[in-house]
């Protein structure tokens, strides 16, 4: 493999820079023609502008290049990118002179990384052509360039034409950084071992060249606010784009605040703080930087207070409701004469995506206040947009994202905004993928309950990066509760930097926390007829009785669980239940419970949403935000084996029962609009059942020996569609044989399998 040389690289890097700059422009000096003086502008002071003006500079290129080898056996594939941040933040301020001029004093900040990768692939032999195998390398050239600077003079000119439009320009001198650089190889599957290596560069004085830029001139002075300037103008080039904004102000106080920004840190990168832009804004539960900028114009130094508000003036509903502080902080400053200091708060932002009584926020309005000798005397007020926390949705047992969730981002969109986002497992497979099983009734091989937690991990960093999120919500459909559990007790860290977990709400819908016992019905009923269906499996109670032993942890995630309680009677349990989840095994042990009358299938509805999952989700800035209190041990329920994979779990000292022996079981197809009658042995019992899964298109009719219809589930019905369909006979039987009745009433051909249950209670 090729060897590089370090050196040259960061030569070739350095190089690159003074390239990039050199196509700017010097800055423009104020326009010539019709043009009025800024000092004319008014008797009463020199006319200088004085406030801020901000320059960034963000450019991204990247290049692949793929090469086939000499030999026609490989290739090597060298991916590049490089990455430039450029930002000053200049303070105006008025000339020693005081003649209407200007002087600039600029904070600079610059970052270049650049990263070139090379992966070399190439099948050769060892024993003279006998045999070949791979030989690969890894190379990585790595080089860093930063540097930052205070106070430096900058150019500062500002033009105003006759005709109301003006001009801001700003010319940034350069500055002295620091570049350095490390080189990286690995190899495998040499005839002969060789070692990687990695070399460094340390930190090496370097420049960084200047920047300028000049506003378009079609910005127009606003007529009623003349002494007032503020505006940005972009220009993009390729693979970035330049900015200048400015807030600035003439014949101002001499003590006044500038600027308002906000930054937020980058995920997953604790403590790499970014700007955060208006369009984007930033998401519930991040920390915000709140920046105010303090511009001292007079000739001695200054002491003043600032402090921070929420403010709703301006708002539709609540402009008349007082300012009130964002935290109980007074920050003090020093300013010293003709500059300009910067002023933080460190803001926590859970919450404030919505009001307290549940209503969208849509925007943050945030005001500085200045106060000198216990007065105000300026106050600057900046919008921060700020969205809910992404909602991760994991679907259950035989179904994919687009069957369970695909109308969430609608509703979600019309409960707050299209900045409100759902992020349905699966919906991008390359970001993570569960498999619960294609189709109903199918026995493929599914993904373990592990296997998906650990697909539903990897989705979750996707929402996280994608909307720059430090928190998710979770709302997840029956068996997915148990994934989402799986998670959060396996896999989930236990804390975020901030002391909160990444998971702030898990939010369970019909999810059967005990199992159900159905499963056990039909896991005997696929079993006499020669089928195993593991997911069927993974929801009897005393395969959840092992889970609930082990996955105890919650880890400060809040839980909150929904129970269907539509039917009467589930297999040989006379319990409320929405057709495959009885109501307490779906409320398990949970403090935060409720009840609905939806189906298992329809618990992801519309309904729902608003009157269970919404209220959850939607807390605003005075609602509880930290962690929830650790509970005492959550399982409850009947102790009988543990068993996770055919195997016992940890502890578990009881031996496995057998089976409750069904009286009868059957597996039928029938093609379409077919029917047929089956003969169903009874016993003497204190009541009767038939449980039965199926699709909505067939009908089930139970007749005795007399041919009386004891009982029905017909097609396309409320009960038809719930994964099991019962049909339950509430009275003594005698010894015979009964009745069903069955009829595809559907266009396609259907399979039935069937089981029958005595004494339930």
């Amino acid at each position: 493999m090729k060897k590089r040389n370090i050196g040259r690289r960061l030569i070739c890097v350095m190089f690159f820079t003074s390239l990039l700059c050199s196509a700017i422009p010097v800055a423009a000096q104020a326009p010539k023609g019709n043009q009025t003086a800024a000092n004319n502008a008014t008797a009463k002071c020199s006319g200088a502008w004085t406030g801020n003006v901000t320059y960034t500079r963000t450019q991204t290129m990247m290049d692949t290049k793929v090469t086939e080898r000499v030999s026609n056996r490989g290739k090597d594939t060298r991916r590049w990118e490089m990455i430039y941040n450029y930002k000053a933040s200049v303070g105006v301020l008025e000339s020693p002179e005081r003649n209407g001029s200007n002087i600039g004093k600029a904070n600079i900040d610059h970052k270049m990384t650049s990263t070139e990768k090379t992966e070399a692939r190439e099948e050769n032999s060892c024993d003279r052509g006998k045999t070949f195998q791979v030989m690969s390398g890894s190379f990585e050239d790595y080089s860093e360039t930063k540097g930052q600077a205070s106070n430096v003079e900058a150019n500062v000119n500002v033009g105003v034409n006759s005709d109301g439009t003006y001009s801001v320009s700003v010319g940034i001198p350069p500055i002295q950084g620091l570049v350095a650089g490390k080189q990286t190889a690995t190899y495998s599957g040499q005839c002969k071992e060789k070692e990687g290596k990695t070399s460094s560069l340390p930190a090496t004085p370097t420049g960084i060249d200047g920047h300028s830029m000049t506003s378009d001139g079609r910005t127009r002075v606003d007529p009623k606010d003349p002494n007032h300037l503020s505006g940005s103008y972009s220009r993009e080039f390729s693979g970035g784009v330049e900015t200048i904004s400015w807030s600035l102000q003439k014949c101002g106080a001499p003590l006044r605040i500038t600027d308002i920004q906000f930054e937020e840190m980058k995920f997953p990168n604790w403590n790499d703080w970014h700007e955060i832009t208006e369009q984007k804004g930033t998401i519930d539960g991040n920390f915000v930087k709140i920046k105010a900028k303090v511009l001292n114009e007079s000739g001695e130094t200054k002491y003043a207070d600032v402090r921070f508000k929420e403010t709703y003036k301006g708002d539709k509903w609540d402009g008349a409701r007082p300012d009130s502080p964002l935290k109980d902080d007074v920050i003090s400053v020093r300013v010293g004469p003709n500059s300009e200091e910067l002023v933080e708060l460190m803001w926590d932002s859970s919450g404030y995506a919505w009001f307290d009584d549940g209503r969208p926020r849509l925007v943050q309005r945030i005001k500085a206040e200045l106060e000198e000798n216990n007065k105000k005397i300026d106050e600057k007020t900046e919008n921060l947009k700020i969205a809910p926390k992404p909602v991760v949705l994991v679907h259950g047992l035989w179904s994919n994202w687009a069957a369970a969730w695909s109308s969430w981002q609608n509703i979600l969109t019309t409960s707050h905004s299209y900045d409100w986002k759902a992020f349905p497992v699966g919906e991008k497979p390359e970001k993570g993928f569960m498999n619960t099983g294609k189709t109903f009734m199918s026995s493929e091989q599914t993904a373990s309950i592990g296997d998906n937690a650990h697909q539903l991990e990897s989705y979750i960093k996707y929402a996280q990066e994608d909307r720059n999120a430090w928190h998710v919500d979770i709302v997840a459909h029956s068996m997915g509760g148990l994934i989402s559990r799986w998670y959060i007790d396996q896999v989930m860290p236990a804390n975020s930097p901030d002391g909160r977990p990444k998971v702030s709400h898990l939010i369970m819908l019909g999810t059967p926390n005990l199992g159900s016992p159905c499963a056990d019905v039909m896991d005997i009923a696929f079993g006499m007829t020669g089928k195993q269906v593991e997911a069927v499996r993974q929801l009897q109670p005393d395969y959840l009785e092992g889970f609930n032993k082990i996955h105890t942890q919650r880890k400060g995630v809040k839980f909150s669980a929904l129970a269907g309680n539509p039917l009467p009677v589930m297999c040989k349990s006379i319990v409320p239940n929405d057709g495959v989840v009885s109501v307490p095994s779906a409320k398990w042990k949970i403090n935060d419970t409720a009840e609905s009358s939806s189906l298992h299938i329809d618990l992801t509805g519309t309904s729902d949403f608003s009157a269970f999952v919404k209220p959850r989700l939607a807390i605003g800035p005075k609602g509880d935000h930290m962690p929830a209190v650790p509970e005492t041990r959550q399982f409850t329920g009947r102790f009988g084996s543990a068993r996770i994979y055919g195997a016992q779990w940890p502890g578990s000292q009881k031996e496995e029962p057998a089976p409750a022996a069904a009286t009868f079981a059957k597996a039928l197809s029938l093609v379409a609009k077919q029917t047929t009658e089956i003969a169903v042995p009874v016993e003497v019992s204190s009541n009767f059942g038939i449980t039965f899964m199926a699709d909505p298109n067939i009908s089930v009719e139970l007749l005795n020996e007399q041919g009386v219809v004891t009982g029905k589930n017909l097609a396309r019905s409320a009960e038809a569609r719930g994964w099991f369909r019962s049909i339950f006979y509430d009275k003594q039987t005698a010894a015979g044989t009964w009745k069903l009745k069955i009829e595809n009433t559907g266009d396609a051909e259907y399979q039935i399998i069937l089981t029958s249950w005595k004494d339930a209670r």
